[in-house]
């Protein structure tokens, strides 16, 4: 997950910020027409032929040296075929309107889409392998025990495969399912215009005025907002609708306990665990986000905030440009400060074209780092303004890249963490430089300006998305009783927005359509627990920091090194931590807490 930065000024002035790094992709491939890029497309062809040629019916029969070999070269197509795609994609990245750099990615995702079809029974006929023969043939063989936590995670679907025939059916049919709905939501949200001020403006610079220190500007975005969701919510509500209901027919043919279910075993996190963490944020709403909210109020001096104050920045925020050097220099230093370590595997991605920083025309919006495959390196995306949550999202990249480059050593199968982990480096890489900044703030207005600014993100990142959650969870058990209405819908989103974000907040006519623009609910059901399943997962770990664990560094590396090869029970236990322990949210949120505890202070 990466901050999205939703600044698009033309980046021609870009040099006020010092000497931007770009991407170098050598690493990957020395240009399209290089002759290693045409060998590995041909190997592939025939790897991916010669596989099934001679696994397909025959993985139940094999002995352990046989499914060792089988599942390494299955490894081996899996780093070949991301080598491709990692470099197809990453160009197109630089520049998504140049439409020959558009061409060769869809050109290779065409090739690899049809190279890989013969591959399709390896998932299916692995899981018909009798439970009892696969444990014994993984004691039998050290090496092959190795990829256990990998077979276990496709073998979590077992009990919900359909027959081969219906898998593929489903497969096909999707394209014109739920892909369509996607298709249709996503077309229809890029091509909405918002009128403000005359000026007809599209939705991202439209939710971007909810954040102007201008308030009447904040209030005229939000009104633009509710003028279009209203015009568009029949639509909207008939592909909630449609993508609700597919999703329950499915669930139902595979046996599925919960509509959540399948995000659960994806995630690799059992049922009892989310609920943790779902009970204890609510539970906590009255000493986060209303708490907070409250004192946001008295700093913006009302006495009741309207919903589009609640992303206004604070009056005295300071809006000063951070040049690259200086932004380098925290980062790593904040790294250094907590393991040398930790900055020199960070400082290659400076010196060697593993980031591309600067905004240019056509350059995808954002922030990530891409792994990659395990025998090159992560490479880092930025779009740098010089703003200080830049210099955060630096931090946060950063994380991400220090866990893939740890965690290569895995190999392609192993190293990459479910998505309730994979925030655990980049947002603990932010924590420390967030806390190396606080610590240099030169007064106490900067202090709490960092403070708030940090509350803010988390009370976003927590509060926010359980909210969400529960809003889904509340939406699909309605419509297991009948189509929903889009008042229905509204009022289910009301319910949730109300108790989340407590008492200060009036909420205006029309923000109940506001559900409609979130994509999560579209794309990716339940999704949306993962962001604060990672923050809550960084604050607890933070805490055990911040009392003194002599071995801590130790221990923290020793789980970014193990990448996926572990389960989040056994990573976390080394520092005396469970997940599934109500208390271990607790001890995450009263971190969130203590912050608005000195903010409090501050105003006493």
């Amino acid at each position: 997950m990466s901050h999205p930065l939703y600044d698009a000024r033309d980046p021609a002035s870009g040099n006020e910020f010092g000497n931007l790094p770009e991407w170098d992709l050598t690493d990957l491939y020395a240009g399209p027409d290089a002759p290693e890029l045409t060998r590995d497309l041909d190997w592939l062809k025939s790897e991916c032929a010669a596989f099934a040629g001679e696994y397909e019916g025959k993985l139940a029969d094999l002995d352990a040296a046989g499914l060792l070999k089988c599942i390494q070269r299955y490894e081996r197509i899996q780093s070949v075929s991301g080598r491709i795609m990692s470099y197809a994609g990453l160009r197109y990245y630089q520049n998504t309107t140049d439409a020959e750099l558009g061409k060769f990615l869809g050109d290779r995702q065409a090739q690899l889409t049809e190279f890989s079809t013969p591959l399709v029974f390896f998932s299916l006929e692995m899981n018909r392998v009798d439970d009892a023969r696969l444990d014994a043939l993984l004691n039998e063989n050290e090496e092959l025990a190795r990829y256990r936590p990998v077979l276990e995670r496709l073998r979590a679907m077992k009990p919900y495969q359909l027959s081969d025939e219906l898998e593929k059916f489903l497969h096909d049919q999707s394209v014109v399912g739920a892909a369509a709905w996607n298709r249709l939501f996503d077309e229809t949200m890029a091509g909405l215009e918002f009128e403000v001020d005359g000026e007809m403006l599209p939705l991202e610079a439209t939710l971007n005025l909810l954040s102007e220190q201008d308030r009447s500007k904040r209030q005229a975005g939000a009104e633009a907002l509710v003028a279009v969701f209203r015009k568009n919510l029949p639509l909207f509500t008939r592909i909630t609708n449609t993508l609700a209901q597919e999703k329950a027919i499915e669930d139902r043919w595979r046996k599925l306990p919960t509509p959540q279910a399948s995000r659960h075993l994806a995630n690799h996190v059992e049922p009892e665990v989310v609920e943790a963490l779902r009970n204890a944020v609510v539970e906590a709403y009255p000493r986060l986000s209303h708490r907070y909210y409250a004192l946001k109020a008295k700093w913006l001096g009302l006495e009741k905030m309207e919903v589009w104050d609640r992303n206004a920045p604070l009056p005295q925020k300071d809006d000063k440009k951070i040049g690259w050097d200086e932004a380098r220099k925290t980062v790593l230093d904040a790294y250094a400060g907590f393991d040398p370590k930790m900055a020199e595997i960070a400082e290659p991605f400076f010196e060697k074209g593993w980031i591309d920083a600067p905004v240019k025309p056509g350059k995808a919006p954002g922030a990530f780092a891409h792994p990659t495959v395990t025998d090159v390196h992560p490479y880092v995306l930025l779009n740098y303004l010089g703003k200080q949550r830049d210099v955060m999202t630096l931090a946060h990249e950063l994380g991400h890249g220090v866990h893939q480059v740890l965690a290569a050593d895995q190999g392609e199968l192993l190293s990459s963490t479910p998505l309730t982990l994979a925030e655990t480096a980049s947002v603990f890489g932010e924590m420390l430089t967030f806390q190396k900044l606080l610590d240099a703030a030169p007064d106490q207005a900067a202090r709490k300006i960092l403070l708030a600014g940090k509350v803010e993100d988390m009370i976003n990142t927590v509060v926010r998305q359980i909210a969400f959650y529960d809003f889904e969870c509340k939406l699909h058990a309605a419509r297991a009783n009948g189509e929903l209405t889009p008042d229905d819908i509204n009022a289910l989103w009301m319910s949730v927005q109300a108790e989340s974000l407590g008492p200060v907040f009036n909420f205006m006519d029309g923000y109940e359509t506001f559900w409609s623009y979130i994509p999560h609910f579209i794309h990716s059901p339940f999704y949306v627990y993962a962001y604060a399943f990672g923050d809550g997962l960084v604050n607890a770990l933070y805490a055990v920091y911040r009392e003194g664990d002599a071995d801590f560094t130790d221990k923290y590396f020793e789980m970014l090194r193990a990448g996926g090869s572990k389960h989040h029970r056994e990573l976390l236990a080394p520092f005396g931590l469970d997940a599934s322990d109500p208390k271990f949210w607790d001890k995450g949120l009263s971190l969130i807490s203590s912050m608005i505890d000195e903010l409090e202070a501050m105003e006493s």
